[in-house]
């Protein structure tokens, strides 16, 4: 192929007049055909910005069509993408800019004054995309735009994107991605979950991260579906359009969140096939009540920045609660000690490995981190703490790092996790490890409370029953909300910076 991921993704729909994006309650259209013919005047735009094959664009705009265009233009012109964060500050972005070499940076126009320095700093140029795409310098480039762009040629090992790891420890790191780790991907899944033509998925994820771009997009994409595109998760106007959509992608607290509303129900997911749930844990009994209010069983999988997706639940046959399901066809995975790196037996805890054309090529301009991470033979060291039982199915039971060794003893966070979230009053719980003058460092959990009072003696006497003594918490807080990220995650580095003074 000339172009792999352009030939796959975009090519065969280049004169479809099918709605590749569609909006049943206010009637919008846009075609496979026009939209494809604006991502490549945009490509012919980035191109007169002097952009070459190979060269680095970062983007920090809000979720729109021009949006999505930019990404399908990169892809044409050969350009790497870089989508950031919305929520990065000026100071953040300089990193990022600086660190990835890009060489055009597209940001909101309201950041322009400040972003000004930042790009001026780096040697970069500096394009505006507003949040909902219809205006910007983008925008006036694109109309102003009178040449064409053929899809430039690429090889399936050269770059197609950088995505920044998140940074809890250390500074952030850029993955690698190559059009095969993103096609591959892409082309397993629109198989393994039965995407066709048929499909509509409701997307509201965000598309700096790789759930809502590889994921989503791709296999929306590559299945030859449609999209109904929604800037971000509003529960008000995902009821009105679920009735018309027949698959979701998204994270735990889409579907609390769903549940939380009493105008959920069977009647308006009766067309749906597919509901699919990652990027953070799902609790046991939300899988529970959302099959008791609906019918459907959410399929979870589980996936990296550095891998995009390497297991899911099957999509006919047990999606096991509490599991994120089995290897993906072509992706080997293994559980090895954590300081030997020699495999671990079934059932037992060790760190997971993964193996395939899905896993990335390295981190940009790290090779000290990449060799310690990505192994020679392929297999690269996730970091996630996890077990595969007999059947194949994976368990992540948490990070490495969050690894909690308290007198000599290895404790698993999601271990206690999973009783401190069974007891009443308890919606949900993070469990952290804190330093302790005795103990080296030892346990807290942090509780978020339902509605009803939690009783802390009540849940200790569980723990007691539950656990052996040295897993059991020093402390119980009880807080409003955990901090989470973006796509959901609970943010365990920041409850440690704010409870590490406990006991010293």
């Amino acid at each position: 192929m000339k172009n792999p991921l352009y030939d796959t993704l975009f090519a065969p729909h280049r004169d479809e007049n099918k709605a590749f994006i569609h909006d049943p309650i206010t009637g919008y259209s846009l075609s496979y055909k026009d939209f494809i013919a604006n991502s490549s005047k945009m490509a012919a735009a980035l191109q007169e910005a002097g952009l070459k094959p190979g060269d680095c664009l970062a983007t920090q705009v809000g979720k729109s069509v021009a949006s999505l265009n930019l990404y399908a233009a990169c892809i044409q012109a050969g350009v790497v993408y870089l989508p950031l964060n919305t929520g990065y500050t000026a100071n953040e972005l300089d990193y990022f800019v600086g660190d990835s070499e890009a060489k055009l940076l597209v940001a909101d126009p309201e950041k322009s004054a400040e972003l000004n320095n930042v790009t001026t700093k780096h040697g970069a140029q500096l394009l505006t995309l507003s949040s909902d795409g219809t205006h910007g310098t983008l925008i006036d480039a694109v109309s102003a735009c009178t040449s064409s762009c053929e899809p430039v040629e690429r090889n399936a090992d050269d770059l197609a994107a950088f995505l920044y790891t998140s940074g809890t420890t250390g500074r952030s790191k850029g993955a690698m991605l190559t059009q095969n780790n993103l096609l591959s991907n892409s082309e397993t899944l629109v198989s393994l979950w039965q995407f066709s033509p048929n499909d509509i998925l409701l997307h509201a994820l965000p598309v700096f991260h790789t759930h809502g771009l590889f994921v989503a997009l791709n296999v929306i994409l590559r299945a030859q579906a449609s999209l109904i595109l929604e800037s971000g998760f509003n529960v008000d106007r995902m009821l009105e359009r679920l009735p018309h959509a027949t698959t979701l992608m998204g994270v735990p607290t889409f579907y609390t969140r769903l549940l939380s509303d009493e105008r959920f129900n069977k009647t308006l997911t009766k067309n749906m096939r597919l509901f699919v749930s990652g990027s953070a844990p799902l609790l046991a009994e939300t899988h529970r009540e959302f099959e008791a209010r609906t019918g459907h069983r959410i399929l979870e999988r589980y996936g990296m920045t550095e891998t995009n997706m390497n297991t899911s639940n099957p999509y006919h046959g047990d999606r096991r609660a509490g599991t994120v399901g089995m290897a993906l066809p072509g992706v080997e995975l293994k559980v090895t000690d954590v300081q030997t790196g020699e495999l671990v037996p079934n059932g037992e805890i060790g760190v997971l490995e993964v193996r395939g054309p899905n896993v990335f090529k390295g981190y940009w301009n790290m090779p000290e981190k990449t060799a310690e991470e990505l192994r020679d033979n392929g297999f690269f060291i996730t970091g996630d703490l996890a077990t595969i039982d007999e059947d194949g199915y994976v368990t992540i039971v948490g990070r490495n790092k969050d690894l909690i060794i308290s007198g000599g003893y290895n404790i698993y966070p999601k271990e206690i996790e999973d009783v401190l979230n069974d007891q009443p009053g308890v919606l949900e719980s993070a469990v952290i490890g804190v330093p302790h003058k005795d103990f080296g460092e030892t346990a807290v959990g942090v509780l978020v409370a339902t509605e009803s009072r939690i009783d802390l003696d009540a849940i200790q006497s569980a723990i007691e029953e539950k656990l052996a003594r040295f897993k059991h918490p020093k402390k119980l807080v009880v807080v409003n909300e955990l901090p989470r990220n973006t796509m959901g995650k609970v943010q365990k580095n920041v409850l440690r910076d704010e409870y590490r003074h406990l006991f010293t």
